[in-house]
C-alpha cells in the first residue's frame, strides 16, 4: 500500500499548516479521520441482484467490504418493511483511507466529464466535506461491461478541524481540485 499522502501530511503539510493558522501545538494541525463511502439502494429491497452487484462493486472501489444498512421503520409508501437492505456504507480508516484518497483526488476526480473543480461549498460547518457522485465508472478500478446500471454515492472525508476554513486547507493541500467562485 502506498504511503505517499501520509509522508506529504507529515512532511510538508503539518509545518505549512502550523504557518498558516499560527498553531503553537502540532496536535492542533487538522488530520483526516476517516472517509466513509455511502450508498443508497432503493430497489435493494426488490432486487437482490443489484445489491450483490452493488456490494462487489464497493469493495472493488474502496478496497474493503461494504455493511448493508437496514431500514429501521416500514414505510408503505416506498413498500420497504423494517430490516430490509436500503443500502450499504464503507468506514475507511489508516493506510486504506489514505490510499483511497490519493486515488480518488488524482485519478478518479479527473475522469468526470466536464470536470471544473468540486464544490467549496459542501463543508458542514466543523470542517468536514461531503460529495456526491453522480456514476461509478469514474473509478479506474470499476470496468465498463461489468455494471448492470450507473449509481452515484456520497463520500465523506472527515477531519478534525475546527472551522471550514481549517478543512478546506487540508484538503486544498491533499490535492482537492476546489472549484474558484
Amino acid at each position: 500500500m502506498t504511503q505517499r499522502l501520509k509522508t506529504v501530511y507529515k512532511e510538508t503539510l503539518v509545518p505549512k499548516l502550523m504557518e498558516q493558522f499560527s498553531y503553537t501545538n502540532i496536535h492542533q494541525v487538522p488530520k483526516l479521520t476517516k472517509i466513509t463511502v455511502n450508498r443508497g439502494l432503493g430497489e435493494a429491497s426488490q432486487n437482490a441482484k443489484a445489491l450483490e452487484a452493488s456490494i462487489k462493486e464497493i469493495a472493488t472501489i474502496t478496497g474493503q467490504r461494504p455493511v448493508v444498512t437496514r431500514a429501521r421503520k416500514a414505510i408503505a409508501g416506498f413498500k420497504i418493511r423494517e430490516g430490509m437492505p436500503v443500502g450499504m456504507m464503507v468506514t475507511l480508516r489508516g493506510d486504506r483511507m489514505y490510499a483511497f484518497l490519493d486515488r480518488f483526488v488524482n485519478l478518479a476526480l479527473p475522469r468526470i466529464r466536464d470536470f471544473r473543480g468540486v464544490s467549496p461549498k459542501s463543508f458542514d460547518g466543523r470542517g468536514n466535506y461531503t460529495i456526491g457522485l453522480r456514476e461509478q465508472l469514474i473509478f479506474p478500478e470499476v470496468e465498463y461491461d461489468s455494471i448492470d446500471q450507473i449509481r452515484g454515492m456520497d463520500i465523506s472525508i472527515i477531519t478534525t478541524a475546527n472551522t471550514d476554513e481549517e478543512g478546506r486547507a487540508l484538503l486544498k493541500e491533499f490535492g482537492m481540485p476546489f472549484r474558484e467562485n
